[in-house]
């Protein structure tokens, strides 16, 4: 299923994405109000929508209501992989005129919550506070079923989904204090949609083509196939120092082909369009403003 979160008639409303039409819940008791109450009620909530979604009836155009991000504001930080992808390792040592060293250990950092937006929404360019904005499509990861450190062979049965996320990053700001967090985590610029599709859709999230098209043309194009660390080891490598949640959200890196790496660097400008796509998933389309 391709879950969503979108607006419609001004109410906040969860549903499921069929083509070019949305089947909206109930807004009754027993099912849920938000994305994060329907991965919180675990399998069987999932299974009671899979059964009863052919019976349900208000059924819209997808163009009648406005996506928003599928879990609008995550209870905590969006954790990040750095480096996770051989070429985009290389690409990045070159450009700092470093020596090639591919990480032995998986780089986390995370993005603020505020930093989350809506497929579709504008983004600011953040003008006087950061002039070189860059693009990252990744394959981004919902917990399903949380837990402490969860085994590598276990690890993909505790996803309850995957989508499509833009690492949008400042890079003067996140080379010049030396921590991501900041260059990372300004406001919007962690764009997630437009679904999530849930996990029995994609049982190998290891062979996946990801792209990103800045105003149509193609920056990135690469597989998850690519990714020094698969989701498994991600899980696993999280889960060791801390407990996963369920809701909690996981991008998990990004392949060659940004712009601060090309020669001459690229960065985004006003009125730029990004549009990040992964397949089986759908497309993530925003507008730099």
């Amino acid at each position: 299923m391709h879950l969503i979160t979108c607006r419609h008639q001004n109410h906040e409303r969860l549903g499921v994405l069929q083509e070019e039409s949305i089947v909206l819940l109930p807004q009754e008791a027993g099912w849920p109000a938000s994305m994060l109450e329907l991965i919180a009620g675990g399998p069987a909530l999932l299974a009671r929508l899979r059964a009863e979604l052919p019976r349900l009836t208000t059924r819209i155009a997808a163009d009648k209501a406005e996506l928003l991000a599928p879990i609008p504001r995550p209870r905590k930080n969006v954790m990040c992989l750095g480096l996770n992808y051989k070429d985009h390792a290389e690409e990045i040592a070159r450009a700092k005129g470093l020596p090639i060293e591919l990480p032995e250990h998986p780089v986390v950092f995370t993005k603020s919550p505020t930093s989350v937006t809506a497929p579709g929404a504008d983004v600011p360019a953040h003008a006087g506070v950061t002039s070189e904005l860059d693009w990252e499509v990744e394959l981004g990861v919902v917990i399903g079923t949380g837990g402490r450190a969860i085994p590598r062979a276990q690890a993909l049965a505790h996803v309850f989904g995957y989508t499509v996320i833009n690492d949008l990053s400042a890079r003067d700001l996140q080379f010049r204090h030396k921590q991501w967090f900041l260059g990372k985590s300004l406001d919007g610029f962690c764009p997630i949609g437009p679904a999530i599709v849930t996990a029995d859709e994609i049982p190998d999230p290891q062979a996946l083509r990801l792209a990103c098209r800045v105003n149509g043309a193609t920056k990135q194009d690469s597989s998850t196939a690519q990714m020094i660390f698969g989701v498994a080891t991600i899980v696993e490598t999280l889960s060791r120092a801390m407990t996963l949640e369920p809701g909690d959200v996981i991008a998990t890196g990004t392949p060659a082909g940004v712009g601060f790496a090309r020669q001459p660097p690229e960065f985004l400008k006003s009125g730029d369009v990004v549009e990040c796509e992964i397949e089986k998933i759908g497309v993530l389309r925003n507008r730099i403003v």
